[in-house]
């Protein structure tokens, strides 16, 4: 008879990683990634949006300081992430 309790998946050669079914429930059809083309992409489309909208004539004052700070940070962090995970230890 079947118990209530979620069974944890069993180690494989190719998944030697035990993971429970309650925490992750993408573990049951083996799901575990990123996007990180996708999450450069938009970041570089969020910052690029960013500076265009400092050609807008309704953008004045100290919200030209926000737009630019903001594409600015965000092109930081994109570069910042990139140069991680081009010297991370994983690949």
């Amino acid at each position: 008879m079947a118990g209530t309790e979620l069974e944890k998946r069993k180690p494989t050669k190719a998944s030697p990683h035990v993971v429970s079914p309650a925490d992750e429930p993408s573990a049951e059809w083996g799901w575990h990634g990123t996007f990180p083309k996708g999450t450069a992409i938009a970041a570089v489309f969020t910052a690029l949006s960013m500076f265009f909208m400092l050609t807008s004539n309704t953008v004045s004052g100290t919200e030209h300081w926000w737009l630019a700070g903001t594409g600015a940070v965000i092109l930081v962090g994109l570069l910042w992430k990139m140069n991680k995970d081009r010297t991370s230890w994983r690949r």
